[in-house]
């Protein structure tokens, strides 16, 4: 049976995509430890798709996935949708026979869903951050073992997610983890504002990443990854810190160093990444990547810092990617950005259509947003965000694969 969906809070919603934030896991690279849940999803249910997957403002994005040759769906017309609202498991046994889904698109088309089955992640604390789900073209029952069963399948992939965030090592690459260099280059900036050492950061990620995996399958990209971060760590120095913060975004703690001597390292590492070539294709792989640079100023913290290393990485990638960019003072665009999840909605057409997007990023004077398809959003809009009364006029400046920057105007 189908369980009521509650209605749509948005302090309840912001607080579940805070908590999606902390765990570092959206649009990262397949993981064997989560293939192996949905493949077992499908084996145990005997089911031709099986979803591990995790929900954001907008869609649900597939951190692994048997049986579909997508990635992300939109969060709309998803099933996954009432799993997420409800907090608790959700079976539909005969889709074509529920009214709520008789005239899903996915149920009239393609993959013409009959029976499904999600259960939520949720996180210590009890926030929905996503779904495990068995689906099939054929209806069936689910019984009370099959359900215990899912449930303990959704705490296995949140007990591994919260193994992934405590680790000190980032499992593929073999560069320090987020959490681990977070505790790091805080003790370095102590050190350096006690003794009024200087200390800079690089912010860097490869150059559509997401076309590489795509081209030449995900192993393809692992090896990218891999390799960028070996020919890093052979560009550095031992006390240097190097972290996987992100799919294809790293970070770099440089103790003893000005910005000056930072963006000589970062253009070392830049060429050093473009001369990499990785065989099993015809052209080899290759990879490039952007860099931004921060110094840190009095009173700066890591966020602060990073903030400022992404906000050149940001002007890196917008002027042409491929380059590295130092952060100044006088900055007048993007200026405090900060890495958020939120909801939102793009209103198009007079006010008379809407587009659900997440806000990724903010900044002073504009947002960056992860839509669905970048070129369906004109070059002006309204942007409306949840839980904010005031709405913006904004222009694109950027579109990016899977996301627009835009100024408010």
């Amino acid at each position: 049976m189908l369980a009521t969906p509650t209605l749509y809070d948005v302090s309840a919603d912001e607080l579940r995509l805070a908590a999606l934030a902390r765990l570092d896991i959206l649009d990262t690279p397949p993981e064997e430890e989560f293939d192996r849940i949905s493949q077992l999803i499908t084996l145990i249910f005997e089911v031709e798709i099986g979803i591990v997957s995790f929900i954001d403002a907008h869609r649900q994005w597939y951190k692994s996935v048997v049986g579909l040759s997508t990635r992300e769906a939109d969060l709309q017309d998803t099933f996954c949708k009432h799993t997420l609202m409800a907090g608790v498991p959700v079976f539909v046994p005969d889709a074509t026979q529920d009214a709520r889904f008789a005239s899903n698109p996915h149920v009239v088309g393609g993959p013409q869903i009959r029976f499904y089955a999600g259960s939520p992640l949720k996180t210590a604390d009890g926030l929905v951050v996503g779904t495990i789900c068995a689906i099939d073209g054929t209806a069936r029952e689910f019984g009370a073992r099959d359900a215990a069963i899912l449930e303990l399948l959704a705490a296995t992939v949140m007990h591994t997610v919260e193994l992934r965030k405590q680790a000190a090592t980032d499992v593929l690459t073999g560069a320090m983890s987020l959490r681990a260099f977070k505790e790091e280059a805080a003790k370095h900036l102590s050190l350096a504002a006690r003794h009024k050492a200087p200390v800079s950061c690089i912010a860097f990620d490869l150059d559509h990443f997401k076309l590489i995996s795509d081209t030449y399958g995900h192993a393809a990209g692992d090896k990218v990854l891999t390799g960028v971060v070996r020919s890093c760590q052979s560009g550095l120095r031992q006390s240097d810190l190097l972290a996987r913060i992100g799919g294809e975004e790293f970070a770099i703690l440089l103790p003893h160093t000005q910005a000056s001597m930072a963006i000589e390292v970062a253009e070392k590492l830049r060429t050093l990444i473009g001369a990499l070539r990785f065989p099993g294709s015809l052209p080899p792989i290759k990879a490039t990547a952007s860099f931004g640079i921060a110094e840190a100023q009095p009173g700066d913290d890591l966020e602060a810092l990073l903030h400022k290393a992404d906000q050149a990485l940001y002007d890196a990638k917008r002027t042409g990617r491929n380059r590295s960019i130092v952060w100044t003072p006088d900055e007048k665009r993007r200026v405090n950005r900060r890495r958020v999840l939120k909801g939102a909605q793009i209103i198009i057409n007079n006010s008379q259509s809407t587009l659900d997007c997440t806000v990724r990023s903010l900044w002073d004077g504009g947002a960056e947003l992860l839509v669905s398809l970048p070129t369906s959003v004109p070059d002006r809009f309204l942007l409306a965000i949840r839980g904010a009364s005031q709405r913006h006029d904004c222009v694109v400046l950027h579109r990016g694969s899977g996301s627009i920057e835009a100024a408010y105007v």
